[in-house]
């Protein structure tokens, strides 16, 4: 195993163990998380693998396989970079009690680049994982995702929900995982299209807009704006949707009827599974689309020719997928009509001269583990 070569080759011993934490996709359910609502992503193949040592100071030495210099860090607010992810997982582990020390760290990840398939929540749950194990925290896989979010919310600076990092804990090959924010409560749902003839493909457009992470934290603020001109705690709460819209106005207008209808979406998604009508599926993924698009205003022309060319070319439902403004789209194909949506979407892209996008299919996945 490489990141052992590579561990050993750094710092002259041998790891304590290796651990590693998926990445994620969502099915449905797009930037609901921080609204208290409803998610149904998975666990994908790809992810972050940690060599792992615990060491009898304070200091953190990491280094990632796909990155530049490794960092040592010694005062835990001056990571750079990539390292942020992972050094605040300590911090946030330290502030709530627990007793972390140091530790050595390589980091090997597999995440397609710029697909938006979370690796940075990966690392973070990854780095969570092993010091719970290393550190005998005794944490569940839910505190350590929570732990693993407030690091990226306080540390990291980036308002994310908890989907993220909830689906690379306690996400299960073959199934997704529905889970209501507000409570954290989680169900899996069995999601196997292999048995009905269809595959998820991921159209990663290896494009990522600037603007993103600063539009990122806009959108929250618009919905939480919106939940106190109508009196409530989250937009989960809003239960009649004309009459709110009725006393609401641009942007949180448009913000609110996403998140109201993109949660009824996620409802209706799994009933369809456990209906067994998983090829029905499709026109909620088409409608969770034009929702981000049009109403929370998160898609981009990169995703947007992902999506209509998918569904030109036989698709039976497609939609953007992650926070947005770049990333990847996904789109639920019949077996039989994959290549047609292949060569669909890499003529459109050809066509506007964009670089063609990579497109693979994706399997739910198991969450987050020791590996040795």
């Amino acid at each position: 195993m490489r990141v052992i070569e590579a561990f050993r080759e750094s710092f002259g011993v041998e790891p304590e163990g290796v651990w590693h934490a998926p990445g994620r996709v969502n099915l449905i359910g797009e930037h609901t998380d921080y609204n208290d609502g409803f998610v149904l992503p998975f666990a994908v193949p790809w992810g972050v693998t940690a060599a792992v040592a615990p060491r009898e100071d304070d200091v953190v030495r990491l280094r990632s396989l796909q990155a530049g210099e490794p960092q040592t860090v010694e005062t835990l607010g001056r990571a750079e970079g990539w390292a942020r992810y992972a050094v605040g997982v300590f911090w946030a582990l330290r502030e709530a009690g627990h007793p972390v020390r140091g530790a050595d760290l390589v980091i090997d990840g597999d995440v397609p680049q710029g697909a938006g398939l979370s690796s940075s929540a990966a690392l973070e749950v990854v780095v969570g994982t092993a010091l719970n194990d290393l550190y005998g925290l005794g944490l569940t896989k839910m505190e350590i995702a929570l732990a693993a979010q407030r690091a990226e919310n306080d540390f990291v600076g980036m308002p994310c929900g908890i989907m993220d990092q909830a689906a690379s804990a306690l996400g299960e090959e073959g199934k997704a995982l529905f889970m209501d924010c507000r409570s954290l409560g989680t169900r899996t749902i069995p999601f196997d299209l292999a048995q009905h003839g269809l595959q998820l493909l991921i159209i990663n457009t290896g494009v990522h807009h600037e603007l993103a992470d600063g539009q990122y934290a806009r959108r929250r603020q618009d919905c939480e704006n919106a939940a106190k001109h109508l009196g409530v705690d989250a937009l989960r709460d809003v239960t009649d949707l004309a009459g709110a819209l009725g006393r609401l106005s641009g942007d949180e207008r448009r913000r609110t009827q996403h998140v109201v209808t993109e949660n009824h979406r996620v409802e209706a998604l799994i009933g369809l599974l456990r209906a067994g009508a998983v090829r029905e599926i499709g026109a909620l993924l088409n409608a969770s689309h034009l929702s981000l698009r049009d109403q929370y205003e998160v898609s981009c022309a990169e995703l947007d020719v992902a999506v209509e060319s998918a569904v030109r070319g036989g698709a039976r439902g497609a939609r953007m997928t992650g926070g947005g403004f770049g990333g990847s789209a996904i789109a639920l194909v019949a077996d039989d009509r994959v290549e047609a949506v292949r060569e669909s979407v890499t003529r459109a892209y050809g066509e506007r001269g964009w670089a063609a996008p990579e497109i693979y299919p994706a399997t739910p996945a198991a969450g987050a583990r020791r590996l040795r």
